[in-house]
């Protein structure tokens, strides 16, 4: 079995930036959220579930999940965010399992807003939290989304907050700073999951 780490973090903290640096250092990464997007296209019959629910103005021109919109939808109705995760989540941990099993680097890494909540965490040997004070997390949301405060508020308000985060956390990445002074940390963090990777290994 491999070692595994749960990347988390809220909304905007960086945690696409920092599973990057680890894939770039050959670490296989295991994306929740590109799951997700991957059973949406690749599956009509989820395609079509999900339109039937919530209407056909949920699909772009190109057929393709307005984005945007269902992730506005989902954060203004807890009843609706609840039907698309229970109709996708026992989807997503199937795949996640067999991407585990699967697993040919030294350790793995699970990346998941919903690690902590949905006790996806349970499969992680260590817990990394990417965390920025909430302040900055709206502005760089809004930069990247092009939505409003407002918006980003709601889903901060609907994830766990960000102090049962990090109480949660074996290690926390304080991602305030640019790439290059985050480095020397994730570094480190490389080089401690691979001694103990090896060292589980040689057990």
């Amino acid at each position: 079995m491999s070692f595994i780490i749960g990347l988390t973090g809220g909304i905007g903290c960086g945690k696409s930036t920092v599973a990057n640096f680890f894939k770039e250092k050959g670490i296989q990464i295991i994306d929740a959220d590109q799951i997700a997007r991957d059973i949406i296209e690749q599956d009509h019959n989820i395609l079509q579930k999900i339109q039937n629910y919530f209407g056909t103005q949920i699909i772009t021109q190109d057929h393709q999940i307005n984005r945007k919109l269902l992730r506005t939808r989902i954060f203004e109705s807890h009843k609706e965010k609840t039907w698309l995760e229970n109709l996708l989540h026992p989807l997503i941990l199937t795949e996640m399992t067999q991407q585990i099993e699967n697993n040919h680097s030294l350790y793995a890494i699970i990346v998941s807003p919903l690690l902590l909540e949905k006790n996806q965490y349970k499969w992680a040997d260590r817990i990394l939290v990417i965390d920025i004070e909430e302040p900055e997390q709206i502005i760089r949301t809004i930069a990247r989304d092009q939505c409003s405060d407002a918006e980003v508020k709601a889903i901060i308000t609907a994830q766990i907050s960000r102090d049962e985060r990090l109480k949660m956390a074996d290690d926390i990445v304080y991602n305030n700073r640019s790439m290059y002074d985050l480095t020397p940390h994730l570094e480190s963090l490389h080089h401690l999951y691979c001694e103990t990777a090896q060292t589980l290994s040689s057990i």
